[in-house]
């Protein structure tokens, strides 16, 4: 993975995913703690996910922000789109995502649209097969995303010059 550490002056908007309301029954009653998966990004090729968990919605999200700050990934973006198509599982969850031309817009849903934007995609083809948690959505999209690889980078790993990779 493309792991990145970031500096204090880039920006970093942040996304709430899904909260979840988890219910833990005692002796003494109900107890109800909230789960929020949040994703940053910059919106220029840095994107990162966290999972926060506290008694107050509130609390959650900042520190769902906090633990997604701690694990960015760089992605590759070229002219609003992807450099090629990809696949990924994580869990139950699939993912696929193809570039398309520009003016196409973001065609995703729920999860993926907000991994997506984050990360400043603007035309995308995407399709989510299998499970619809969107913690494993989440994950398999930043998983997809932080394995493609554009030119310059096939270009480098090979060790030829770019006109040679497409030219074949």
């Amino acid at each position: 993975m493309n792991k990145v550490k970031v500096n204090s002056d880039v920006e970093l908007k942040d996304r709430l995913v899904a909260i979840n309301r988890v219910t833990k029954v005692t002796k003494g009653g109900r107890t109800f703690t909230f789960a929020a998966i949040v994703v940053v990004g910059d919106g220029n090729g840095i994107i990162g996910w966290g999972l926060g968990k506290a008694g107050e919605v509130t609390a959650a999200i900042a520190k769902g922000v906090e633990a997604a700050k701690k694990n960015l990934v760089k992605v590759p973006v070229l002219k609003g789109t992807i450099p090629h198509e990809m696949e990924a599982r994580f869990g139950g969850a699939q993912v696929f995502l193809k570039p398309a031309a520009a003016g196409t817009g973001l065609v995703a849903g729920g999860a993926m649209r907000a991994v997506l934007e984050s990360v400043g995609i603007k035309d995308v083809l995407a399709k989510s097969k299998g499970s619809s948690n969107p913690h494993n959505l989440v994950k398999a999209t930043i998983v997809a995303l932080s394995q493609m690889r554009d030119a310059y980078t096939v270009a480098g790993t090979r060790g030829i010059s770019m006109d040679k990779v497409f030219r074949g």
